[in-house]
């Protein structure tokens, strides 16, 4: 009887993976310079599932690694409704600030950088996006997810209303 393994490369894969920013420094040391490398990473399942992570290591296989592994234990829910979000949201992480915007069907996602490479990953299909103050990727990443955390399910808010979904929605 042989046993059979259960590869990565048999099943597709669950998340898609996007590296933000590689990062390599340089600590100088009696016999010259030792590099490590920091990861930023996002990974999501086109589904409304999203989340980052930060990894560092003295390669950067392994840290790119940790930063995916880290970003899976970290994902959020996004609210989507036909490729949009819900309504237009602005939010800060230290300097960084980044406003959300939906948009109407066909525009597709007008972002910069690490807000493009989230709002692709949560499946979001038309979403303009503005990325205001630092532009540090890290900081950009985490205002972007706190824009995200605090959109509005407009099944919740349908709730605390008393209404239908479609007398909200139409």
């Amino acid at each position: 009887m042989y046993h059979q393994r259960n590869n990565d490369k048999d099943q597709p894969k669950e998340f898609v993976e996007k590296l933000i920013k590689l990062n390599r420094t340089a600590k100088v040391v009696k016999g010259g310079r030792r590099f490590s490398f920091s990861a930023l990473t996002v990974v999501g399942d086109k589904k409304g599932r999203v989340g980052f992570g930060f990894g560092k290591a003295n390669d950067v296989t392994e840290a790119i690694r940790k930063s995916i592994d880290k970003a899976k234990r970290n994902l959020v829910n996004v609210p989507l409704k036909n490729g949009t979000i819900p309504h237009e949201i602005q939010a800060d992480y230290k300097s960084s600030s980044v406003l959300l915007l939906p948009a109407c069907s066909g525009t597709g996602i007008i972002a910069g950088g690490p807000v493009r490479a989230i709002l692709e990953a949560a499946g979001a299909t038309d979403v303009m996006s503005k990325s205001l103050g630092s532009n540090a990727p890290v900081n950009v990443v985490r205002a972007t997810f706190n824009a995200v955390k605090n959109l509005m399910d407009i099944r919740v808010v349908a709730k605390n209303r008393g209404k239908a979904l479609k007398d909200i929605w139409g």
